[in-house]
């Protein structure tokens, strides 16, 4: 497998993400932030924070697999999530349950950000995703 995910000895153990990936690829494969549409371009589970993050989590694994790699690949995850406080995490961690088997989630390093707006109305989260592959 090319990427190892740990939590080194001295550092805080988070069940959902990763401190540390480690790659050995050759092919580095860089998502743009992924938000909640469809394949349509609707956007989905308008005012449901974690509907859009199961959404935004689909669109990348579909865009992880046009490029040959799965989340077992993913070594970063940067994810931004409009007006957030702590408060919102339950919702935020029942969208990635809600696709976590289905996607086969890897707990890669990641970073969550709180943003005031998106790019457009009604869109809550943002996620975009580095991977590499053999």
């Amino acid at each position: 497998m090319p990427v190892t995910l740990m939590n080194p000895e001295g550092m805080m153990k988070p069940d959902v993400y990763r401190q540390v990936a480690i790659a050995i690829g050759s092919r580095q494969v860089h998502i743009a932030g992924q938000v909640a549409y469809d394949a349509d371009g609707q956007l989905v589970a308008r005012g449901d924070l974690a509907g859009q993050v199961a959404q935004a989590y689909r669109n990348v694994a579909i865009a992880l697999a046009a490029a040959g790699a799965t989340f077992n690949d993913v070594v970063r995850l940067t994810i931004y999530v409009v007006d957030w406080k702590h408060e919102r995490m339950p919702d935020f961690l029942a969208g990635i349950e809600q696709v976590s088997k289905e996607l086969n989630i890897a707990p890669a390093p990641a970073s969550l950000i709180g943003v005031c707006v998106l790019f457009e109305p009604g869109v809550l989260v943002e996620i975009e995703a580095t991977a590499v592959v053999d």
